[in-house]
Formats: structure tokens, sequence, C-alpha cells
């Protein structure tokens, strides 16, 4: 199967033309004459951007969810097919309304008009992996419900076995292809593209992401109808907004773009370092802005988590690097485990500020991600520097919010609005404050467990009679194991002290 699936994307390469992105390099050109003669037949009329939309949707959802991130990079690829890329973050071509009709009444073994009051069959939006339709349930309440394509695990399953082959010869015969671990970050892909083929996950997911902004006014989650839910079909509110891409109307509304920017970036870090978990398909498609000006949050089967030690990592990377601290950054890398142990210090300090000095002080318009990206894999070559695939989520996430800032406001400065957050983040927690918030989650063990410390002791010195007598000669003919032992009593006692005073806080 997978050798008709490699045919397949050869023809569709040449089929549409896309032999013109491959064959552009000046050592590769003069095969383009050869090719064109003996594909004479083809079409390639269409401009070129729109070949290559109409090919990624040919291709089927992997490849469209390339171009979904390639849309977002205006500052990496030429401005006409960024715009009709952005088409296949909501404008994927649909699959017939029948269908989606006949998976909602297998689904609820009802009919249509039996589960709901209307139904749209009309899809607002449409992607490479589901499509929404609007609907209304019986007691009124305005919905979306998606429905997940037909087939399409299937179809995936092909395509995950081919980037399996694809990763096997990278890491085989690449000269990179152990360091980048393209096998481990295609299995990261696949998990994650496999979460996304579970609607209840989603569901689960986004019903997570909204109590954690409870609090917030940075970001509206819609509610799930949990009654309506299985895995091939979610139930949500509807949500009204402007899509984020939409800056005329944006505009018209009276919305703050520069504050819109600012608070993107905001919203990001308090997902990655306050929670751990964030939201990994942030493309415009997948954002609304709310009348009052708070982002609106959608499709949520693309999650990443982050555990603490990364986070703690990261934050220190981050902060590290905002202060312009590259030594420390690279010591960071050292103590992560990110690069290999015997890496110099100084060396890696250099490189790092090569790289990131240039582009301080400056609004995104002004940056070339793409010089610096390419910078920073020579660097990453040079130093040895692994790939970390419980990151990749992230690293995709972090471009898709360069690139939505830098169409929302050109002249924000991502450093400024970012470093007063991690700063105030890290004294929570590994500062004052850290240390009583951690100690706030601990105390219920603390309670458990102090007051078992006598009896633990007293049946520990009952096992052996002998020990006791010995541990007493022990502790008397040493007058710094004596000194210890009652360090060991003052800190014992301050613990407990702290304690009582944070449960009666």
């Amino acid at each position: 199967m997978r050798i008709f699936r490699v045919i397949k994307i050869f023809y569709v390469v040449l089929r549409f033309g896309l032999d013109e992105f491959l064959l552009a390099h000046e050592r590769t050109r003069w095969l383009q004459t050869p090719l064109n003669i003996l594909l004479f037949a083809r079409n390639t009329s269409a401009p070129r951007a729109e070949r290559l939309r109409l090919a990624l949707e040919k291709l089927g959802p992997i490849f469209v969810k390339f171009g979904q991130m390639l849309s977002t990079r205006r500052d990496l690829i030429p401005t006409d097919i960024a715009n009709e890329l952005a088409k296949l973050q909501d404008q994927v071509p649909p699959f017939p309304s029948a269908q989606a009709i006949a998976e909602l009444e297998a689904t609820y073994q009802k009919k249509l008009s039996d589960v709901f009051l209307s139904f749209d069959e009309i899809p607002v939006a449409s992607a490479s992996v589901a499509q929404v339709h609007f609907a209304v349930l019986p007691d009124g309440r305005e919905v979306a419900v998606k429905i997940l394509r037909p087939g399409i695990i299937h179809v995936i399953e092909h395509d995950l076995a081919l980037l399996e082959v694809c990763a096997g010869l990278m890491e085989r015969f690449w000269v990179d292809g152990k360091r980048l671990k393209p096998k481990l970050v295609v299995a990261e892909f696949e998990k994650y593209l496999h979460d996304e083929l579970d609607l209840m996950r989603e569901a689960a997911c986004a019903s997570q992401l909204k109590r954690n902004f409870a609090q917030s006014n940075l970001l509206l989650v819609p509610e799930m109808y949990w009654d309506w839910c299985d895995t091939n079909v979610i139930v949500m509110e509807r949500m009204h907004g402007i899509p984020i891409s939409q800056l005329d109307a944006l505009k018209a509304a009276n919305i703050n773009i520069a504050k819109l920017a600012s608070d993107g970036v905001e919203i990001f870090y308090m997902q990655v370092f306050r929670d751990g978990f964030f939201h990994a398909d942030m493309h415009p498609g997948n954002i609304q802005v709310a009348a009052d000006g708070r982002y609106i949050a959608l499709d949520f089967g693309i999650m990443g988590t982050l555990n603490d030690t990364d986070k703690n990592y990261l934050a220190q990377n981050f902060i590290a690097f905002f202060n312009r601290d590259y030594k420390r950054v690279a010591e960071v890398h050292v103590e992560s485990g990110w690069v290999p142990a015997h890496t110099r210090i100084d060396e890696l300090e250099a490189a790092i500020r090569a790289v990131c000095e240039p582009i301080f002080d400056r609004p995104l318009r002004e940056v070339s991600f793409g010089r610096i990206l390419l910078r920073l894999f020579q660097t990453s070559r040079r130093f040895g520097v692994e790939i970390q695939p419980q990151l990749v989520l992230l690293q995709k996430t972090l471009l898709n919010i360069e690139g939505l800032g830098l169409q929302l406001d050109p002249e924000l400065d991502l450093w400024k609005t970012a470093k007063p957050w991690l700063e105030r983040w890290m004294s929570e927690q590994i500062g004052w404050r850290g240390f009583i918030k951690s100690l706030k989650a601990e105390a219920p063990r603390y309670a458990t467990l102090l007051p078992q410390i006598p009896r633990l002791l007293h049946q520990r010195l009952n096992e052996n009679p002998m020990a006791k007598y010995e541990s007493v000669l022990l502790e008397l003919a040493s007058q710094q194991r004596k000194r210890n032992f009652w360090l060991m009593i003052i800190a014992v006692a301050a613990v407990i002290s702290t304690t009582c005073i944070v449960l009666n806080s």
C-alpha cells in the first residue's frame, strides 16, 4: 500500500506542476525544460499558489496541516502563496451533507429531527479532519456540531506509515539523522494526530482549557454539551466572533489591534508555563475575537503538555535569553541534557550570541525569522543539539504565534511583552511565594505523615534492641554527628511549624 501512496504523491506533484518549486534551484533548473516537454499534456496555467493549495488538498489531511502552518509564516514564504494557503485553515472542500447527516443518525441512533430543533446542512467550516455545522438544540441553545470526516482514519494511517519509512531512511542515511531523531518526531506527531481523531478527547481538552482560563479576561472557550458528544461527533456552544485574520473587520469593530497582539503572547505563555497545557494548533482559522476584544479559541484536537522539568528549563532559557545572558542559556542547555555534557560553555555562548544579538530591540517586521532559523540550525548541528520530541509541538505553536503576531502588529516587540510575565512566573515558582505554594500543596501529605514519625521510630528501634545502644554510643563518640542530629531536629521542627502556619492560613 505504501508504494501506491508514493506513486500518488509523485503523480499529484507532477499533475499540479509542483516540480516548479522542486527544480527552482540553479543546480536542477535545467531539468525543468525536458520535464515540461515530457508532460506537455498537463495544464499548469493556474497561478502557482493555487496549484500548490489544490495539490495539498488532494494529498490529504497531513499535507493540509503542513500548508496551514506555512500560511502563518508570511516572513518565510511569498505573499501570494501565504494568501492562498490561508484557505486551508477553514475552506477545505467539505464532504457531502448527506454523509454528515448519516454519520449523526448512526451515532445517535435517531432521526436528525429528533436530536436537533434545526440543523444547517451547509457547513460553516471545513478542515482537513472534520467539518462544522450550526444547529439548535431542543431547548433552544445555539450549538456548533463538529463531525469527523468519514474514512479519514485510513487515509491518515497510510500517510503516517509513509512518514515512518521516510524518517527511518533519514535516520539511517542522513548525516544529521540520529541527532534530529526524525523517527521520534514522527512518533510524537502520530500520537497527537491520533488524539485529534478522537473527538471525545478533544471535548475533554476544551473543557480543561476552559477551566484553566475561567478567571481570565483574555480567552473564551466554548462549553461542551456532553450528552451529544461521541468519538466522531462533538456538540459545543456556538461562539460569535470575528475571525482574527479579518483585520479590517476587527478595526471596524473598534478592537485594539496592538493590545490584541500582546494579549496573544500573554495567553501563549500562560498556557505553556502556568498550566503546562497549551493549544498547539493556533492558526488563524482556529481563532476568533469577541466583541469585547477577548480571544475565542476553537478546535482543540491538538493540545500539547509539558512536565515541570521541561517548563523550568524552558523558563530559564527564555529569561536568560531576554536578559541577553547567553552564558546562562548555554549552561541551561548543558544542564537539561539538550547538548552533550562535554560541550564547552564559552563556545556555545559565543555561537548563541552571534545568532540572537542582532534581533533584539527590533519589531517583528524587521526580524528575518527565516535567516534566524537557518543560523540556529547551523549552530545546533555544530554543537550536536538533540531534538526534544516532547517540545516539537511547542516549537510549532511558537511559530504560529510569531506568524499571528506579525499579521496583527508588525511593531510588536515579543521580548518586552513576554519578559515581565516570565519573570513574575519564575518568582512564583522558585522564589518565596513558590516555596509557600509548594508547601501548601504538600501540606495534606505532611499532616498525615508527621504524626506517624514517633511510632515509626519506635518500631524501627524495637526491630533490633542492640541497634538502639549502638546508635547511642556512636552518637556520643562523634561530636560532629551530634551536631548534625540536633540540626536535623531543628529542621523537622521548622517544617512542622511552617506546615501549621500554612494549614491555618
